[in-house]
C-alpha cells in the first residue's frame, strides 16, 4: 500500500517533534490517563520490535533492545509531540518457550483487560517475522484483538533477512490472512528497521491510525 506523499510528509514531521519515553505499567492500575490517542506495537519476543519503534522515532535507544526473550512484562508508553499530540504503547513480548505459566497467565490478564479497556488505543500494529511468517502463537493475539474489536494492522519486520522472492510469498500469505480476519487492516506493511524500508509508511500508518 502507498501513501500519500503528504501523508509521509507529516508524518516525518510528527516524530520529528519531541518523543520521551513516560513510563512502565505492569498493571492497569499504573496506566497513564486516557486523554490523547495511543496506538499500540504487539509482537512476539526477537521479532525486531524495539529496534523498529527505535527507527520509527528516529532514536538510537529509545526501546530497549534484548537478546533476552520476554524480557519486556511491562506495558510501556511513549509520548509523541509538543503539545502531546498521541502516545505508542510497547506492549509486552509473547511467545517465549521458557517463560514460567504464571508469568504467561499475567502477561495474558494484563494485554487482554488494556485492549478491551482502553477506550483511546486507536489501532494495534502487530509484528511479524518476515522470515517465519505467521505462527499459531502468532494467531493467538490476532484472535484476541478480534475478539477485543480492536482494529490492527500485521507489519512485516526483517524484510531484509530473505529474498525477494521468498518476501514476495509471505506477504502475500500475510495479506490473504489479514483479510480473512474481522478486526484486521486489509493491507500488510513491509519494513526493515536495518534499511529503513517502509519506515516511512509505517510512520503514515500510524498517523492514520489516530485520525
Amino acid at each position: 500500500m502507498s501513501f500519500e506523499p503528504e501523508a509521509i510528509e507529516a508524518a516525518r514531521k510528527a516524530f520529528a517533534g519531541p518523543v520521551a519515553f513516560l513510563k512502565s505499567a505492569p498493571a492497569l492500575e499504573f496506566l497513564p490517563n486516557a486523554d490523547v490517542p495511543e496506538v499500540a506495537f504487539a509482537g512476539r519476543s526477537n521479532v525486531g520490535k524495539s529496534s523498529l519503534l527505535n527507527a520509527l522515532t528516529g532514536r538510537s535507544s529509545l526501546a530497549r533492545t534484548s537478546n533476552t526473550p520476554g524480557r519486556t512484562q511491562e506495558l510501556n508508553f511513549f509520548d509523541v509531540g509538543s503539545p502531546l499530540a498521541f502516545r505508542l504503547v510497547d506492549m509486552p513480548g509473547y511467545g517465549f518457550a521458557k517463560a514460567p505459566k504464571d508469568m504467561v497467565r499475567k502477561w495474558r490478564y494484563l494485554v487482554n483487560d488494556f485492549l478491551r479497556g482502553r477506550d483511546v488505543l486507536k489501532r494495534a500494529l502487530v509484528l511479524i517475522d518476515s522470515r517465519h511468517g505467521i505462527k499459531d502463537v502468532d494467531r493467538d493475539i490476532l484472535e484476541m484483538l478480534d475478539k477485543a474489536a480492536v482494529s490492527y494492522r500485521i507489519v512485516l519486520t526483517k524484510a531484509d533477512k530473505i529474498k525477494a522472492s521468498e518476501l514476495a510469498e509471505v506477504t502475500e500469505a500475510t495479506i490473504a490472512e489479514a483479510r480473512k480476519r474481522p478486526a484486521a487492516h486489509p493491507e500488510v506493511l513491509v519494513t526493515s528497521s536495518e534499511t529503513g524500508l517502509g519506515i516511512a509508511e509505517l510512520r503514515a500508518a500510524v498517523l492514520e491510525a489516530i485520525g
